[in-house]
């Protein structure tokens, strides 16, 4: 863990209650600050909340929103579902594979994309979708990445 991880981690420890009802408000802090929870963090968090290493580790695993390896600064989702599968999004997935030069489930060496499937959106009336950055874009073509991902880096 970088050591600039460590007095962040602890100023969100000392700004929360000790004990279980903080985990998950401090796991939150640290995500979204560091897009990923460190092993030397969650340690630490465990300590000073006094709840045992298996049972963080359990919360960081339950839950989509948090993750254990780096993330970068965009994540985009590929719903691979059924009704998104047979429209295409196969197609789609390749195109961002070429276009990032990662595959689902790994992140780009500068940090800047992770790319990753899902089995359900729950939007399959708009299908193919791809979700970049929490905003879905529904009904995505194989030629509509570009336009998408111009669109992210725009926004940056």
């Amino acid at each position: 863990m970088p050591p600039s991880i460590v007095p962040h981690v602890r100023s969100i420890l000392a700004e929360q209650e000790d004990g279980p009802s903080s985990l998950l408000a401090v796991m939150e802090e640290v995500q979204s600050r560091y897009r990923y929870l460190p092993r030397d963090v969650l340690i630490l968090v465990s300590e000073r909340l006094d709840i045992p290493l298996s049972q963080v580790y359990s919360v960081a695993t339950f839950y989509n929103a948090f993750s254990l390896k780096p993330q970068g600064r965009h994540k985009l989702q590929v719903c691979t579902g059924t009704a998104c599968h047979v429209r295409g999004a196969m197609q789609v997935l390749d195109r961002l594979t070429t276009q990032l030069g990662i595959q689902a489930g790994q992140t780009s060496t500068d940090q800047e994309y992770t790319l990753e499937t899902v089995n359900c959106l729950g939007a399959c009336a708009l299908g193919p979708i791809v979700v970049a950055d929490g905003e879905y874009s529904g009904q995505m073509a194989a030629t509509g990445v570009d336009r998408l991902l111009k669109r992210i880096k725009h926004k940056a």
